[in-house]
């Protein structure tokens, strides 16, 4: 579903992402790590189409992003590490915004935001104005705006920040359901326990490199630690 070759994306002389390579099939959640300026967000944010690469390629479903934009951001939910959006629109409108810029009609993004708002228990709220929530309300609106148009593939920086614990399971819950119905998901964070738990593929960023990706059984190998350690003993040694 996803394939980045030889991604590279400079701001001026400094290099934020150099030469990276990954692949992501249906039915995988594959899930970056890294320290902070290691290149995650602007990664994931290259792949969605609002930044442009300097070098490298970005394919998703058979769609170049550079090329071919819009048929390849048609099969993108995004799901970005700040939610955030103009004054004046309430939760519910944000959610129909967001539907018709796919192309839904109303009745379907009607139906649709029925079925997504009781996950996170949103239904009370949806009429109040979006600039007034939370930051854990603004994330669960996101999310459910991002899986509105049954993308094929989710992009997801740091989803859980801001969610309390019972909806941050409810989060993880949906991820994983995403990935077992055939659909691919890319996840950058820095809570390693949720990457352990969820991912079928785990990469490791630093200085904009990726310094190498596998499941967490080959991580544990590159690593040379034992059976039974932890992501974060794997990611401690690997970014040492």
């Amino acid at each position: 579903m996803l394939k980045v070759e030889q991604l590279t994306k400079k701001f001026g002389d400094s290099v934020a992402v150099d030469a990276v390579n990954f692949t992501i099939g249906s039915g995988e959640v594959f899930s970056l790590i890294g320290p902070n300026s290691s290149g995650k967000t602007t990664i994931i944010k290259t792949i969605a189409g609002l930044l442009r690469p300097n070098k490298g390629q970005v394919i998703i479903g058979g769609y170049d992003i550079a090329t071919q934009p819009l048929l390849a951001k048609s099969l993108i939910g995004y799901i970005p590490d700040e939610p955030s959006l103009w004054s004046g629109i309430t939760g519910e409108e944000f959610l129909h915004f967001v539907g018709a810029l796919y192309g839904m009609d109303v009745k379907a993004r009607t139906k649709k935001i029925a079925e997504l708002l009781p996950i996170f228990h949103l239904e009370d709220i949806q009429k109040d104005y979006f600039e007034n929530y939370s930051r854990g309300n603004k994330q669960k609106f996101s999310i459910l705006a991002a899986l509105l148009h049954e993308p094929k593939l989710l992009l997801v920086d740091e989803p859980i920040v801001g969610l309390d614990p019972e909806s941050a399971g409810t989060a993880r819950a949906l991820f994983a359901e995403f990935a077992r119905n055939g659909g691919s998901v890319l996840l950058v964070t820095h809570t390693l326990p949720v990457a352990e738990v969820i991912s079928t593929k785990i990469g490791v960023l630093k200085n904009g490199s990726l310094l190498c990706s596998g499941t967490l059984e080959e991580l544990r190998i590159e690593a040379r630690l034992k059976e039974h350690s932890t992501l974060e003993d794997i990611y401690a040694v690997l970014t040492s």
